[in-house]
């Protein structure tokens, strides 16, 4: 009988983040920003009308009120949910190393008779505990040093461990690059929109109406200025998380050189 493939945690939380991120900014959208900021262009287009001199003030409603900038705050969201959702496990991550797995007295040295007796301290814990880094390290070197009795061995594949840790917390650092590059290709998608509308409407400006040209225009600065506005933030807090990662998996080599390959001894 086929193994059934377990659908990865992040994945859902993932599909069930967009979804419930696109319902809420758009109902907010369809009910508050779009009307509000329909209301606020037709004052302003009757005070142009009626007054030459007439200076429109800008709002924020008029600023977000377009589809591209919808979009732009739907995926800044989704990257925060995602965000966070790393984070959490970093931190969870975290506190195992900082807590003490082994329970090793001090100057007790580990002889490889010994390995499978500590190997069952770790076997014991929690599976969602198992699965993080520094478990699933120590229990890989232990073995190797019960097998092996080779401390080069060990550190091979301690080391091993954390590299392709390292590796795969990159990867999986794919979407939200993804997300931080969409964000400002959006932008750019309603400046070309803004534009070729206010292009459109050129006729009319020359009778006199630039109505027309000026909203084109809005809707091409307005939606790049909110894209790059989001995408700086958002860049800044991706290269943290990607620092916190990097971190941990420094401090489990180092957890590994001088809490485990230090006290092991051959003979």
């Amino acid at each position: 009988m086929p193994t059934q493939r377990k659908i990865p945690g992040e994945f859902v939380f993932s599909l069930f983040a967009l979804a419930i991120t696109f319902v809420i900014v758009h109902g907010i959208y369809v009910l508050d920003v779009r009307p509000k900021a329909q209301a606020i262009l037709e004052e302003q287009r009757a005070g142009m009308l009626s007054d030459p001199n007439y200076i429109a003030d800008r709002s924020f409603y008029v600023l977000i009120k377009d589809y591209e900038q919808e979009s732009e705050i739907i995926l800044f969201i989704w990257a925060l949910a995602i965000m966070g959702y790393k984070a959490r496990r970093q931190k969870r991550e975290r506190e195992v190393l900082e807590s003490e797995l082994l329970k090793l007295p001090e100057g007790m040295k580990i002889l490889p008779e010994d390995s499978r007796e500590y190997s069952r301290q770790l076997e014991v814990l929690p599976p969602e505990t198992r699965r993080m880094l520094l478990p699933r390290a120590l229990l890989a070197a232990l073995a190797r040093f019960g097998a092996t009795r080779n401390l080069q061995d060990v550190s091979t594949v301690a080391h091993g461990m954390c590299q392709s840790e390292a590796e795969r917390l990159d990867s999986e650092m794919s979407m939200l690059r993804y997300i931080a590059w969409a964000i400002p290709a959006i932008g750019f998608i309603g400046t070309v929109r803004g534009i070729g509308d206010a292009l459109s409407q050129a006729h009319k400006a020359v009778g006199g109406d630039i109505s027309g040209v000026t909203e084109g225009l809005g809707v091409a600065f307005n939606s790049t200025l909110i894209a790059l506005l989001l995408s700086i933030f958002l860049m800044f807090l991706l290269h943290q998380l990607q620092l916190a990662q990097e971190r941990l998996v420094l401090d489990a080599e180092t957890y590994l050189d001088t809490r485990l390959i230090r006290n092991m001894q051959t003979r």
